[in-house]
């Protein structure tokens, strides 16, 4: 089949908003919440801005440079810009395998919200915030399976539609309203009796918390919360037009990604604040915060069902805007390497979503019993692409940048058309010699703590 022309945004605008639906997703939603309340409140937010400043600004500037200069999705990327190199070439399919295996156990989380957001609109708070509803959702496997085909099927049908009528359309859509559903919750949490004291523990620092553990986990948020090394931004890149900044798109991509983060933690810490006189060890719960925890907040809130409604409609629409970057990062590697029309590309990844998205939704079901490492399927899908594949495609791009494509030519790109390169020098130095070494940190620090020789 002819390769059709490659889709763009529109301009600045979409792209921005694209990348930032691509970064606000589950992890900026309930991981970051979670992590910063047990990680030390103020201290790790101030660690997670300065990480985000310099770190994620580096990578994703790279990521979005290598994307437009070569015009092709991360494993043409890195073979044109990697002058054919074999550790290169490895290195763009790393890069590419890594959202095929994320976007269909994320489909499935994605369909436990979607669940949520129907228990809100079809019953009462109590039944949702129930101690059994949600075992008994993820054990029953038909229950579980129809949820994630249903998540899926949005997913699909946006990417269906190309990158400025689907992905673009739908971003330009969704984050305003994901902004307001979020300024609307924070309000509420945050005025509920006892919460102050949850705003002071995620805005006043206390250096008595700091430890080297909180460097190491704000370094790991980055990847989810950024969208780094997933071959979203090279994808997104390799859309966006010449004229467009990359550094002036970063920095809003930055301020939003850091705002919703934030805004999550307002609408999070201080409701479980409120609602357990503030002890901030349940804040500890990771994935049961959102399907446990807040279903009982809600419950004993006035106008539960209204906020249960508001906020799982907010995590929905993270969700889907998470799981359409991912999806078209996959469906581009098809497109651009196997000469695949966008409808034979979406096809294929539809097959792969649900061949791994079965195994990780019945994995709590009648595929209970199947363990590898001790993991369950979703679990052990996560760990695989997230703890070891995107760090070292993190690495990859770092060698890319310094040993083949030069900084002087990313100077280049970044500054064609008259635009700037404000951090050029902190780009150079982090690109260099301190983002090899952070991702090498968050490698090693990953299998250590599977191995249970460190905790995390």
């Amino acid at each position: 089949m002819n390769q059709e022309k490659r889709g763009t945004f529109s301009g600045k605008i979409g792209y921005v908003l694209s990348a930032a639906g691509a970064s606000v997703g589950l992890g900026n939603i309930w991981r970051f919440p979670y992590l910063c309340a047990k990680y030390g409140g103020g201290i790790f937010l101030l660690v997670y801005i300065i990480l985000a400043l310099t770190f994620g600004y580096t990578m994703i500037m790279a990521e979005t440079a290598i994307g437009r200069m070569s015009k092709k999705s991360p494993v043409g990327a890195f073979k044109t810009l990697g002058a054919e190199s074999k550790a290169m070439k490895i290195g763009g399919w790393i890069n590419a395998v890594i959202p095929m295996i994320i976007v269909p156990y994320y489909s499935v989380i994605g369909g436990w919200v979607c669940k949520y957001l129907f228990a809100y609109l079809t019953t009462d708070a109590d039944t949702v915030a129930g101690d059994t509803f949600f075992t008994d959702f993820i054990s029953n496997g038909v229950s579980a399976e129809f949820w994630f085909i249903v998540f899926m099927i949005l997913v699909l049908a946006v990417i269906f539609m190309g990158v400025e009528n689907g992905i673009e359309r739908v971003s330009k859509m969704i984050m305003p309203i994901l902004v307001v559903l979020a300024v609307v919750i924070c309000v509420y949490s945050v005025t509920r009796p006892n919460a102050l004291s949850g705003v002071k523990y995620l805005f006043i620092p206390n250096f008595k918390h700091f430890s080297i553990m909180t460097v190491v986990t704000a370094m790991g948020q980055m990847f989810y919360s950024l969208s780094i090394a997933m071959g979203i931004l090279i994808t997104f890149g390799s859309y966006l037009k010449k004229e467009v900044s990359i550094e002036d798109s970063t920095k809003q991509v930055e301020v939003f990604d850091t705002a919703i983060a934030v805004l999550a933690s307002l609408m999070i810490i201080p409701a479980v604040f409120a609602f357990n006189n503030g002890d901030e060890s349940v804040l500890n719960a990771g994935p049961s915060l959102m399907f446990i925890t807040m279903p009982k907040i809600f419950a004993s809130m006035g106008f539960g069902n209204i906020i249960g409604i508001l906020f799982f409609a907010l995590v929905l629409f993270a969700a889907v805007t998470s799981a359409i970057a991912l999806t078209e990062s996959a469906v581009s590697t098809f497109t651009d390497e196997f000469k695949w029309s966008r409808k034979v590309g979406t096809f294929v990844i539809m097959v792969i979503m649900i061949v791994l998205g079965s195994l990780s939704s019945l994995g709590n079901g009648p595929l209970a019993g199947i363990k590898i490492f001790g993991m369950q399927f979703l679990d052990l899908f996560d760990f695989v692409s997230n703890s070891i594949m995107m760090p070292i495609a993190a690495l990859a791009t770092c060698i890319l940048v310094t040993r083949y494509i030069g900084i002087d030519k990313m100077d280049d790109e970044i500054t064609q058309d008259g635009h700037n390169f404000r951090r050029n020098g902190i780009f150079s130095v982090m690109i260099k010699y301190l983002c090899p070494v952070f991702v090498i940190i968050i490698l090693v620090s990953a299998v250590l703590n599977v191995l249970g020789i460190i905790q995390m």
